[in-house]
């Protein structure tokens, strides 16, 4: 097995989540404008839920955890202190 750190994952989780949506979009104009073919649309990046089915366990580590950080630790969450 394999172990996801993500470090910054308030920041992180938003843009993999959105990445499926902007490169839907983006390539829906291309292939309407006829600058792509239709197959081009099959090349895409794994949508969130595909990926997240994909990692056996995660690290997420953000000095602001967001809703989803909060929602997914549950009681497993853990605040580091870090003292100069």
């Amino acid at each position: 097995g394999w172990l996801l750190v993500a470090d910054e994952s308030h920041v992180m989780l938003p843009q993999l989540r959105a990445m499926h949506g902007g490169d839907r979009s983006r390539k829906l104009g291309l292939v309407a404008g006829g600058y792509r073919l239709p197959s081009a649309l099959d090349n895409r990046p794994l949508a969130f839920d595909e990926f997240w089915e994909r990692v056996p366990q995660a690290l997420l580590v953000s000095a602001t955890p967001g809703d989803v950080e909060n929602e997914w630790c549950e009681s497993r969450m853990v605040d580091m202190v870090v003292r100069p």
